[in-house]
């Protein structure tokens, strides 16, 4: 009786440790995530927004700070933004303040930049979606974006425009819907001389994603450091009927 207890201790801890490798080994391909599946189901999501969101209103407010003062704007406006898939973006100003070449210069154009990007003829070679950039998912599996658990992915544009991101994606392991996108731009925009550096976050309304917040901050000649905020609020979403 002796030998066998004594038996049954020495071999009760070497079952254990195997019994552990097991488990671990089996956990691990459970948690390893298929590259191709992730950028799959990116696009499924982008497209789905695409076909499912046909308009919306949002209130848009956009901040302009220069140097390292990002507490007092120098210059605001806030718009109300029009979607429609058929024809684009269109805006109304509601209020605007401070430096009137700043919003002349700067928030005009973004705001053209903007209207322009979103003609349904140039719209789509701006979409996140892998015919537009090479993805590649990070190491590490899943990772908390806030209260969200999401991929990440680094973006390489596939061809240089200023309303592409050089940068990282992050994408809802629910569903592959984009979470946030940080980066900076793959080529000059018209706002600021040299790329942006450029951080977007978005939520879920309705059912899909839109954007929140952006926060641009760059450097040129002409204004130095400027760093551009846009807040969105009071999305109303027109969604197409269900068939």
């Amino acid at each position: 009786m002796t030998t066998n207890f004594s038996q049954h201790r020495l071999f009760s801890p070497i079952i254990a440790a195997c019994l552990f490798c097991f488990f671990s080994s089996n956990l691990g391909r459970a948690q390893q995530v298929n590259p191709a599946s992730v950028i799959q189901q990116v696009d499924a999501a982008v497209h789905a927004r695409i076909e499912s969101v046909l308009g919306y209103t949002v209130t848009e407010h956009y901040a302009v700070f220069r140097r390292n003062d990002e507490i007092h704007p120098a210059a605001e406006m806030a718009v109300q933004t029009t979607y429609q898939k058929d024809s684009g973006k269109s805006y109304s100003i509601i209020s605007q303040t401070g430096s009137a070449m700043l919003r002349n210069v700067v928030l005009a154009a973004i705001l053209d930049n903007e209207k322009r990007l979103n003609q349904p003829d140039i719209r789509q070679g701006a979409w996140i979606t892998s015919a537009n950039y090479t993805m590649n998912l990070k190491p590490g599996g899943a990772q908390p974006l806030g209260e969200r658990s999401c991929f990440v992915l680094d973006l390489i544009p596939k061809r240089k425009a200023p309303y592409l991101i050089h940068g990282v994606l992050w994408v809802d392991v629910k569903d592959g819907s984009i979470v946030q996108v940080q980066g900076s731009g793959a080529a000059n925009s018209s706002v600021f001389s040299g790329p942006a550096q450029i951080m977007r976050q978005y939520a879920n309304i309705d059912g899909y994603p839109e954007a929140t917040h952006v926060r641009a901050v760059s450097n040129s000649f002409m204004f130095g450091r400027t760093v551009v905020t846009i807040d969105y609020q009071n999305y109303q979403i027109q969604l197409r009927p269900h068939e």
